[in-house]
Protein backbone atom coordinates (compact mmCIF):
# COMPACT_ATOMS: atom_id res chain seq x y z
CA UNK A 1 0.00 0.00 0.00
CA UNK A 2 2.46 2.16 0.96
CA UNK A 3 4.36 1.46 -2.80
CA UNK A 4 1.29 1.93 -4.21
CA UNK A 5 0.91 5.57 -2.66
CA UNK A 6 4.47 6.71 -3.65
CA UNK A 7 3.66 5.40 -7.01
CA UNK A 8 0.46 7.68 -6.95
CA UNK A 9 2.14 10.68 -5.86
CA UNK A 10 5.17 10.40 -8.36
CA UNK A 11 2.66 9.80 -11.10
CA UNK A 12 0.74 13.01 -9.97
CA UNK A 13 3.54 15.30 -9.61
CA UNK A 14 4.87 14.29 -13.50
CA UNK A 15 1.34 14.78 -14.91
CA UNK A 16 1.08 18.19 -13.05
CA UNK A 17 4.36 19.11 -14.34
CA UNK A 18 3.53 17.67 -18.20
CA UNK A 19 0.56 20.17 -17.87
CA UNK A 20 2.69 22.89 -17.02
CA UNK A 21 5.09 22.15 -19.43
CA UNK A 22 2.23 22.18 -22.12
CA UNK A 23 0.66 25.01 -20.85
CA UNK A 24 3.89 27.20 -20.84
CA UNK A 25 4.34 26.10 -24.39
CA UNK A 26 0.70 26.40 -25.13
CA UNK A 27 1.11 29.81 -24.24
CA UNK A 28 4.11 30.54 -26.15
CA UNK A 29 2.81 29.44 -29.45
CA UNK A 30 0.96 32.51 -30.25
CA UNK A 31 2.44 35.72 -32.60
CA UNK A 32 1.83 38.55 -34.34
CA UNK A 33 2.90 41.13 -36.07
CA UNK A 34 3.23 44.80 -36.74
CA UNK A 35 2.31 46.36 -40.16
CA UNK A 36 6.30 47.23 -40.77
CA UNK A 37 7.81 43.43 -40.37
CA UNK A 38 6.66 40.03 -41.38
CA UNK A 39 8.13 36.82 -39.38
CA UNK A 40 9.06 33.61 -40.59
CA UNK A 41 8.08 30.84 -38.17
CA UNK A 42 10.41 27.51 -37.58
CA UNK A 43 8.97 24.80 -35.66
CA UNK A 44 11.32 24.27 -32.05
CA UNK A 45 9.94 21.98 -30.39
CA UNK A 46 11.31 18.86 -28.69
CA UNK A 47 10.02 16.13 -31.53
CA UNK A 48 9.99 18.87 -34.21
CA UNK A 49 13.04 19.06 -36.96
CA UNK A 50 13.16 23.19 -36.49
CA UNK A 51 11.98 23.49 -40.53
CA UNK A 52 9.79 26.32 -41.79
CA UNK A 53 6.41 25.96 -40.47
CA UNK A 54 4.65 29.25 -41.70
CA UNK A 55 5.02 33.08 -42.49
CA UNK A 56 3.61 35.92 -41.25
CA UNK A 57 2.15 38.79 -43.29
CA UNK A 58 2.19 42.30 -41.88
CA UNK A 59 -0.45 43.48 -39.36
CA UNK A 60 -1.80 40.46 -38.67
CA UNK A 61 -4.11 39.03 -35.51
CA UNK A 62 -2.71 36.65 -32.89
CA UNK A 63 -1.61 33.73 -34.98
CA UNK A 64 -0.87 29.88 -33.55
CA UNK A 65 2.45 29.18 -34.39
CA UNK A 66 2.97 25.92 -32.30
CA UNK A 67 4.89 25.00 -29.13
CA UNK A 68 7.89 26.20 -29.03
CA UNK A 69 8.27 27.66 -32.04
CA UNK A 70 11.04 30.56 -32.60
CA UNK A 71 9.69 33.14 -34.76
CA UNK A 72 11.83 35.13 -37.12
CA UNK A 73 10.83 39.02 -37.76
CA UNK A 74 12.56 41.34 -40.64
CA UNK A 75 11.49 44.65 -41.88
CA UNK A 76 7.99 44.88 -44.03
CA UNK A 77 8.81 48.05 -45.21
CA UNK A 78 11.15 50.40 -46.98
CA UNK A 79 14.36 50.44 -45.53
CA UNK A 80 17.43 53.22 -46.35
CA UNK A 81 21.03 52.97 -45.89
CA UNK A 82 22.59 56.22 -45.52
CA UNK A 83 26.24 56.85 -46.45
CA UNK A 84 28.42 59.87 -45.44
CA UNK A 85 31.57 61.61 -45.65
CA UNK A 86 32.01 62.68 -42.17
CA UNK A 87 32.95 59.94 -39.72
CA UNK A 88 30.67 61.60 -37.20
CA UNK A 89 27.25 60.69 -38.45
CA UNK A 90 28.31 57.52 -38.83
CA UNK A 91 26.64 54.75 -36.35
CA UNK A 92 26.11 51.27 -36.29
CA UNK A 93 23.02 51.17 -36.90
CA UNK A 94 22.44 51.59 -41.15
CA UNK A 95 24.75 54.63 -41.29
CA UNK A 96 28.34 54.28 -42.24
CA UNK A 97 31.28 56.47 -43.92
CA UNK A 98 32.30 55.63 -47.75
CA UNK A 99 35.57 56.97 -49.72
CA UNK A 100 36.11 55.59 -52.85
CA UNK A 101 39.41 57.02 -55.34
CA UNK A 102 38.40 59.01 -59.02
CA UNK A 103 40.39 57.86 -61.66
CA UNK A 104 42.81 60.65 -60.69
CA UNK A 105 43.53 59.46 -58.23
CA UNK A 106 41.63 61.82 -55.37
CA UNK A 107 40.07 59.83 -52.45
CA UNK A 108 36.34 61.16 -52.64
CA UNK A 109 33.70 61.26 -49.69
CA UNK A 110 30.72 60.06 -50.80
CA UNK A 111 27.02 61.47 -49.57
CA UNK A 112 23.84 59.79 -50.61
CA UNK A 113 20.99 57.15 -49.72
CA UNK A 114 20.24 53.93 -51.06
CA UNK A 115 16.77 52.86 -50.42
CA UNK A 116 15.19 49.15 -51.06
CA UNK A 117 12.47 46.74 -49.78
CA UNK A 118 12.73 42.98 -48.41
CA UNK A 119 11.07 40.91 -50.80
CA UNK A 120 7.58 40.03 -49.22
CA UNK A 121 6.92 36.57 -51.62
CA UNK A 122 6.63 33.62 -49.25
CA UNK A 123 8.54 31.33 -50.67
CA UNK A 124 11.29 34.16 -51.31
CA UNK A 125 11.20 34.87 -47.28
CA UNK A 126 11.89 31.02 -46.77
CA UNK A 127 14.53 30.84 -48.62
CA UNK A 128 16.06 34.38 -47.21
CA UNK A 129 15.52 33.01 -43.87
CA UNK A 130 17.38 29.28 -44.54
CA UNK A 131 20.15 31.18 -46.07
CA UNK A 132 20.81 34.22 -43.72
CA UNK A 133 17.90 33.68 -40.69
CA UNK A 134 20.28 30.51 -39.59
CA UNK A 135 23.38 32.19 -39.01
CA UNK A 136 25.11 35.35 -37.08
CA UNK A 137 26.31 38.65 -38.97
CA UNK A 138 29.36 40.42 -36.59
CA UNK A 139 27.82 44.19 -36.62
CA UNK A 140 30.11 47.31 -35.77
CA UNK A 141 30.74 46.49 -31.66
CA UNK A 142 32.21 42.96 -32.72
CA UNK A 143 28.85 41.20 -31.56
CA UNK A 144 27.28 38.09 -33.42
CA UNK A 145 23.41 38.99 -34.02
CA UNK A 146 21.02 37.06 -36.81
CA UNK A 147 19.44 39.42 -39.12
CA UNK A 148 16.00 39.02 -37.54
CA UNK A 149 17.18 40.63 -34.07
CA UNK A 150 16.09 44.01 -34.11
CA UNK A 151 17.60 46.81 -36.19
CA UNK A 152 20.89 45.73 -34.85
CA UNK A 153 20.88 42.43 -35.93
CA UNK A 154 19.99 43.69 -39.50
CA UNK A 155 22.75 46.51 -39.73
CA UNK A 156 24.90 43.40 -38.84
CA UNK A 157 23.72 41.58 -41.94
CA UNK A 158 23.03 44.11 -43.84
CA UNK A 159 26.96 45.58 -43.01
CA UNK A 160 28.45 42.16 -44.02
CA UNK A 161 26.44 40.88 -46.89
CA UNK A 162 25.27 43.56 -48.57
CA UNK A 163 27.41 46.94 -47.98
CA UNK A 164 30.40 44.87 -50.22
CA UNK A 165 28.77 44.99 -53.11
CA UNK A 166 27.16 48.56 -52.48
CA UNK A 167 31.01 49.53 -51.93
CA UNK A 168 31.69 47.90 -55.16
CA UNK A 169 29.30 49.57 -57.28
CA UNK A 170 30.37 52.94 -56.19
CA UNK A 171 34.05 52.21 -56.56
CA UNK A 172 33.83 51.37 -60.03
CA UNK A 173 31.34 54.22 -61.09
CA UNK A 174 33.31 56.84 -59.80
CA UNK A 175 36.49 55.36 -60.52
CA UNK A 176 35.22 56.00 -64.62
CA UNK A 177 35.52 60.05 -63.83
CA UNK A 178 38.13 62.39 -62.92
CA UNK A 179 38.04 64.39 -59.47
CA UNK A 180 37.09 67.44 -61.67
CA UNK A 181 33.70 66.09 -63.53
CA UNK A 182 31.86 65.27 -60.08
CA UNK A 183 33.58 68.37 -58.08
CA UNK A 184 33.99 71.50 -60.40
CA UNK A 185 36.55 73.17 -57.91
CA UNK A 186 39.50 70.28 -58.04
CA UNK A 187 40.58 71.63 -61.24
CA UNK A 188 42.57 74.06 -58.76
CA UNK A 189 44.65 71.30 -58.03
CA UNK A 190 45.69 71.44 -61.78
CA UNK A 191 45.65 74.63 -63.08
CA UNK A 192 45.63 77.27 -59.57
CA UNK A 193 43.80 80.50 -60.31
CA UNK A 194 42.11 78.50 -63.39
CA UNK A 195 38.39 77.84 -62.22
CA UNK A 196 35.97 76.30 -65.55
CA UNK A 197 31.96 77.12 -64.66
CA UNK A 198 31.00 73.59 -65.35
CA UNK A 199 27.71 71.63 -64.44
CA UNK A 200 28.32 68.37 -62.71
CA UNK A 201 24.27 66.93 -62.92
CA UNK A 202 25.08 65.17 -65.62
CA UNK A 203 27.79 62.65 -63.76
CA UNK A 204 25.62 62.54 -61.26
CA UNK A 205 23.16 61.22 -62.89
CA UNK A 206 25.65 58.90 -64.47
CA UNK A 207 27.05 57.54 -60.96
CA UNK A 208 23.03 57.21 -59.64
CA UNK A 209 22.06 55.34 -63.01
CA UNK A 210 25.85 52.71 -62.99
CA UNK A 211 25.16 52.21 -59.20
CA UNK A 212 21.25 50.79 -59.56
CA UNK A 213 22.05 49.01 -62.58
CA UNK A 214 25.34 47.37 -60.53
CA UNK A 215 23.20 46.51 -57.43
CA UNK A 216 20.55 44.64 -59.26
CA UNK A 217 22.99 42.60 -61.13
CA UNK A 218 24.97 42.32 -58.57
CA UNK A 219 23.26 41.46 -55.20
CA UNK A 220 21.06 39.01 -57.18
CA UNK A 221 23.97 36.97 -57.75
CA UNK A 222 25.80 37.86 -54.75
CA UNK A 223 22.68 36.78 -52.72
CA UNK A 224 21.80 34.02 -54.70
CA UNK A 225 18.28 35.54 -55.70
CA UNK A 226 16.23 38.72 -55.75
CA UNK A 227 16.14 39.21 -51.86
CA UNK A 228 15.92 42.93 -51.51
CA UNK A 229 14.03 44.85 -54.08
CA UNK A 230 13.33 48.43 -55.35
CA UNK A 231 17.29 49.44 -55.29
CA UNK A 232 17.48 52.90 -55.60
CA UNK A 233 20.37 55.24 -54.78
CA UNK A 234 20.86 58.47 -54.48
CA UNK A 235 23.57 60.51 -54.71
CA UNK A 236 23.60 63.70 -52.87
CA UNK A 237 26.72 65.70 -53.18
CA UNK A 238 30.81 64.50 -53.62
CA UNK A 239 32.93 65.79 -50.82
CA UNK A 240 36.99 66.33 -50.65
CA UNK A 241 39.48 65.20 -48.14
CA UNK A 242 39.83 67.97 -45.49
CA UNK A 243 43.63 68.30 -46.81
CA UNK A 244 42.66 68.28 -50.40
CA UNK A 245 39.54 70.90 -49.67
CA UNK A 246 41.85 72.85 -47.53
CA UNK A 247 44.01 73.32 -50.57
CA UNK A 248 41.12 74.03 -53.19
CA UNK A 249 40.09 76.77 -50.38
CA UNK A 250 43.05 78.46 -51.12
CA UNK A 251 43.81 78.20 -54.49
CA UNK A 252 39.90 79.73 -54.72
CA UNK A 253 41.01 82.52 -52.14
CA UNK A 254 44.22 83.19 -54.33
CA UNK A 255 42.10 83.27 -57.50
CA UNK A 256 39.96 85.73 -55.77
CA UNK A 257 42.71 87.89 -54.92
CA UNK A 258 43.88 87.69 -58.36
CA UNK A 259 40.68 88.69 -59.38
CA UNK A 260 40.21 91.64 -57.34
CA UNK A 261 43.84 93.12 -58.40
CA UNK A 262 42.97 92.30 -62.27
CA UNK A 263 39.88 94.62 -61.78
CA UNK A 264 41.76 97.38 -59.93
CA UNK A 265 44.53 96.84 -63.04
CA UNK A 266 41.67 97.43 -65.34
CA UNK A 267 40.07 100.38 -63.45
CA UNK A 268 43.27 102.13 -63.52
CA UNK A 269 43.59 101.22 -67.12
CA UNK A 270 40.87 102.77 -68.08
CA UNK A 271 41.01 105.70 -66.23
CA UNK A 272 43.95 106.76 -67.65
CA UNK A 273 42.74 106.01 -71.09
CA UNK A 274 39.91 108.68 -70.57
CA UNK A 275 42.59 111.12 -69.27
CA UNK A 276 44.89 110.78 -72.43
CA UNK A 277 41.92 110.73 -74.61
CA UNK A 278 40.57 114.24 -72.62
CA UNK A 279 44.08 115.82 -72.75
CA UNK A 280 44.42 115.15 -76.47
CA UNK A 281 40.89 116.57 -77.01
CA UNK A 282 42.22 119.81 -75.11
CA UNK A 283 45.31 119.96 -77.35
CA UNK A 284 42.98 119.91 -80.01
CA UNK A 285 40.29 122.69 -78.53
CA UNK A 286 42.24 125.09 -75.96
CA UNK A 287 38.86 126.72 -75.54
CA UNK A 288 37.35 123.46 -74.65
CA UNK A 289 39.72 123.37 -71.99
CA UNK A 290 38.89 126.66 -70.21
CA UNK A 291 34.79 126.07 -70.63
CA UNK A 292 35.47 122.63 -68.76
CA UNK A 293 37.36 124.70 -66.17
CA UNK A 294 34.48 126.89 -65.99
CA UNK A 295 32.11 124.41 -64.92
CA UNK A 296 34.31 122.89 -62.76
CA UNK A 297 33.91 126.27 -60.83
CA UNK A 298 32.10 126.09 -57.15
CA UNK A 299 28.85 127.38 -57.03
CA UNK A 300 29.19 131.29 -55.26
CA UNK A 301 32.31 132.63 -56.16
CA UNK A 302 33.15 136.20 -56.36
CA UNK A 303 36.38 136.66 -57.92
CA UNK A 304 37.85 134.12 -60.72
CA UNK A 305 41.42 135.25 -61.89
CA UNK A 306 43.27 132.66 -63.87
CA UNK A 307 47.09 133.21 -63.20
CA UNK A 308 47.03 134.64 -59.80
CA UNK A 309 47.23 132.11 -56.50
CA UNK A 310 43.41 133.60 -55.33
CA UNK A 311 42.09 133.21 -58.63
CA UNK A 312 39.11 131.76 -56.81
CA UNK A 313 37.29 133.72 -54.17
CA UNK A 314 34.11 131.52 -52.12
CA UNK A 315 32.47 133.89 -49.83
CA UNK A 316 32.61 132.82 -46.15
CA UNK A 317 29.14 132.57 -44.24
Amino acid sequence: MFLDSVFAKIALVAGLGAVVVLAIGGLGGYASTDAGEVAVVRDGGPLDDNAIRQVIDPSSGLTWTGMWSSVHTYPAQQRFYTITSDAKRATALGVDVVTTPSSDGVSLGIEGTLYFTLNLDHDTLKRFDDKFGTRTFRGQDDTARHAWEDDAGWAAFFGQAVRPVVDNALRVQIGDLRCAELVPSCALLNSPGELEARSTNTNVARVQEGVNATLERDLRATLGDDFLLGMRFTLVRVTLPPAVQKAVDGSLAAAASVSEAKARVAQAEAEAAANRARQDGYDKCPACAEIDKLKSLPQGITVYAPGNPDAVVVPGR
